[in-house]
């Protein structure tokens, strides 16, 4: 059963495979109106510009070894509007999709005509295969390459875009949104990096991957067959072995760092797999398995949503499959509310709290770096404010605070950890920033800081 479940998966995926477009005018649009220039690690390859508002780019960057494909649709009248500034919506594809099947696939052409809204596309595979799945792959010495995925989509593409169109580059102006793998994509990236999106969305997506034991047993066999089959690479190769590299699984699992995504703006679309309006006569048996499986999996990740009392969006229809007029359907149905999401973006949590399993990251102008006795390990930052913070973390730790005080203020830190308390009188630096060398603690255990002014 399982195999056949499987197989129906990659049967699916290559029938939704979209149409390659090829470029011209490396580094420059044609007519002028926009200049792709290289930065930030992103090489511009060809540019094409296909009408008013659309762009096909073609990009290389270390972190992927070879060159893949940007779709862009701009507002209409974004060349007359010079000093008009756009939020952006980072809109990704599923298993075997490329860059340009929102646009020949979904409608998202017409459904973005009108808004004041940049719309972008990237690949998140290379040349229509399995897919990266959104992550830098735990192998990057396959056939494929480096395969940095998030490298290039966070770290990369989001900076390059705002330095080469008008955006809104803060969170308020940014969202994200996937269907299938790119469902999990954007909620992956919205509960690893949340303080870079304001919204994000998954349509028939897979939010769960490792949090329910039950969904999890699917996922990890659907990752590992499209890895060895549709990427052609072994099967653990994009996060490592579901027993032995459970924690990198659990660490870009959406359902597991849920607790991310307060404050952020969430729809969840998903259906059971019964045949419905939009599907033809004779309906696909694959869209109808696949689908029942995102719905598991969707019908998880809300749970988890519900019991931590973070609000979403949950549009769970009982009828529709797996294919891109319900995923079109989907994106109609969200650009309307999304666009009053970027009108009213919601405020930044007052207190911040972040998990993760990196050793270093920086998140709301918070940043942690961790010297601990494994290489990955969770570790919680929680309530922090301008007040202090609690860190529950392994090893030893640095904090790095945000700008939130005058600089040169004095203060007083106050620490504790189990029975151990520790008072440091210091002052803020240059910045209006605090940082702090917690005391090495051998296990997972909760420091906790108070600030305050002598």
């Amino acid at each position: 059963m399982r195999i056949r479940v499987l197989a129906i998966t990659l049967t699916l995926a290559a029938a939704s495979t979209g149409l390659a477009v090829p470029a011209r005018a490396a580094g420059r649009a044609a007519g002028g109106a926009v200049r792709f220039t290289d930065s930030g690690g992103i090489h511009v390859v060809d540019v094409r510009r296909v009408d008013d508002r659309q762009y096909a780019l073609r990009v290389s960057t270390a972190a992927l070894g070879r060159a893949v494909d940007v779709r862009v649709l701009l507002p209409t009248g974004y060349d007359r509007r010079p000093g008009a500034r756009f939020p952006v919506l980072y809109l990704f594809h599923g298993t075997s999709g490329r860059a340009s099947d929102w646009i020949e696939r979904g409608d998202a052409e017409r459904t973005t005509a009108g808004r004041p809204l940049i719309t972008v596309m990237p690949d998140g595979g290379f040349d229509g295969d399995g897919g990266g799945w959104y992550t830098d792959w735990a192998d990057p010495r396959t056939a494929l390459g480096p395969s940095r995925w998030e490298t290039f989509h966070v770290t990369q593409l989001i900076p390059w875009i705002d330095r080469n169109l008008r955006t809104v580059p803060r969170r308020e102006g940014r969202a994200v949104a996937g269907l299938s793998q790119g469902g999990f994509g954007a909620m992956s990236y919205a509960a690893r990096h949340p303080e870079l999106f304001v919204s994000a969305a998954s349509f028939s997506g897979a939010p769960d991957i490792a949090y329910d034991p039950v969904v999890s047993v699917g996922a990890a066999g659907v990752v590992s067959y499209v890895a060895a089959v549709g990427d052609g690479v072994h099967p653990d190769a994009i996060f490592g072995s579901r027993l032995a590299d459970a924690i990198n699984w659990r660490g870009h699992d959406p359902a597991t760092l849920a607790p991310n995504l307060r404050g952020m703006r969430l729809a969840l679309h998903t259906a059971a797999g019964v045949p419905g309006p939009l599907d033809p006569p004779v309906p696909d048996p694959a869209a109808i398995g696949i689908e029942a499986l995102t719905h598991a999996s969707t019908a998880s990740f809300h749970r988890r949503l519900e019991a931590l009392e973070i609000p979403s969006h949950y549009d769970d229809r009982l009828l529709g499959t797996h294919t891109f007029p319900y995923w079109a359907r989907d994106l109609r149905r969200h650009i309307g509310p999304l666009t009053r999401t970027f009108a009213a973006p919601p405020r930044p949590p007052a207190k911040i709290s972040y998990r993760s399993i990196d050793a270093a990251r920086t998140q709301w102008g918070w940043t942690v770096s961790l010297k601990r006795p494994e290489a990955r390990q969770f570790s919680a930052l929680t309530d922090a404010s301008a007040a202090g913070f609690a860190l529950r973390a392994a090893g030893t730790a640095t904090v790095t605070t945000p700008a939130s005080y005058r600089p040169g203020a004095r203060v007083v830190i106050d620490v504790a950890r189990g029975r151990t308390h520790k008072v440091i009188r210091t002052s803020a630096g240059p910045s209006g920033r605090l940082t702090l060398t917690l005391p090495p603690a051998r296990g997972a255990a909760t420091t906790l800081v108070r600030i305050s002014r002598p």
